[in-house]
């Protein structure tokens, strides 16, 4: 198969109050905007070689509104919108904003993508261009300000379905996976388009919502930038939930903390990259280490929180073990990296 899929090129989330997001994005991440458009607010990482990589827009819950990846041709793009088409699911064409001709659909379990080979690269203008040519502004005056995005992990009421979809559909390598150590049954699995350990993670779901998304992650070029930018953000009065350490699966440097909206950001650095075109993805337990290498710290479990907030009853409050129900529940307790 062709490849189809190059990378993430941006997220559209949405919030209650967009300009306390977008301020906060500017002021304390090092976010930069560079368009308004009908109510949304299109920002950009330093380090982005695109226009932009983060889309806000105005919604009555934090959520994630679409993810974007850029194909790897103009023929990647045709071929992977018959093959979505081809699995059953359909979509729409539409002219996006700095992309041209694009393609959105709602995967089989409710999540938004959108495909697209056009793009506008940054052009920096001359007060903040680089004197380095291949940068394409300046470094953020933000301490601690991440070079681009990273990705995104998704929630799923089936780990494996999922994976195994857009794997087959769209040439997602699937990576890894962790399972739990009580049960066979699957609580995560990173999946990637390129060397990464993974630009599309999934966690398990137990509610009863589609289309929910646990966080999305900016990367930054040092360990130092990140503790600097756990830093600024305490400074700031904005906690970190989880972090600094390292996670076991990808064995990337990771922090999450909350943008005004409640929705989870994560910082990345680090990790490991992966070039073999026919890797076979290993299973983690939890007992291994799979989301804190040392395993010596407990996840708080408010990562165990999607978005938008669930709308009834947990799947997983019927029909299940005792001894495993408190790890569908809370799978970010036990399992691997998001």
């Amino acid at each position: 198969m062709i490849k189809l899929l190059s990378h993430l090129s941006y997220v559209a989330i949405t919030s209650p109050d967009v300009e306390a997001s977008v301020d906060f994005y500017e002021k304390q991440v090092g976010l930069t905007v560079v368009d308004r458009v009908d109510g949304a607010v299109y920002l950009r990482c330093w380090g982005d070689y695109y226009r932009y990589s983060v889309v806000v827009l105005p919604g009555d819950e934090p959520s994630l509104a679409t993810m974007a990846w850029r194909t790897s041709s103009p023929e990647a793009l045709e071929e992977a919108v018959k093959r979505i088409e081809a699995s059953g699911v359909s979509g729409e064409w539409f002219d996006g904003v700095s992309i041209g001709r694009a393609y959105r659909f709602t995967g089989p379990w409710g999540h938004s993508m959108t495909l697209h080979w056009e793009v506008e690269r940054h052009q920096a203008p001359g007060n903040v261009a680089s004197i380095f040519p291949d940068r394409p502004e300046k470094r953020s005056t933000v301490a601690g300000a991440p070079r681009q995005l990273d990705h995104v992990t998704v929630a799923t009421s089936d780990v494996d379905a999922f994976a195994a979809w857009y794997n087959e559909v769209l040439g997602f390598r699937i990576m890894a996976r962790t399972v739990l150590d009580e049960a066979p049954i699957s609580v995560f699995s990173v999946l990637t388009t390129n060397e990464k350990s993974h630009d599309l993670g999934v966690v398990l779901d137990g509610s009863s919502r589609a289309g929910r998304v646990n966080h999305y992650a900016f990367w930054v070029d040092t360990r130092e930038e990140l503790l600097i930018a756990a830093d600024v953000l305490m400074e700031h009065g904005t906690p970190i939930e989880y972090g600094p350490s390292i996670h076991g699966i990808g064995e990337q440097n990771f922090l999450y903390y909350r943008e005004p909206s409640s929705l989870r950001i994560e910082l990345n650095t680090g990790g490991y990259r992966n070039y073999v075109p026919d890797w076979t993805p290993n299973t983690w337990k939890p007992s291994l280490g799979s989301n804190n290498l040392y395993r010596n710290g407990a996840m708080p479990l408010s990562m165990t929180e999607s978005f938008p907030p669930a709308d009834g009853p947990s799947a997983t409050e019927e029909g299940v073990p005792d001894e495993i129900k408190d790890a569908l529940l809370n799978p970010y307790a036990v399992q691997g990296r998001g």
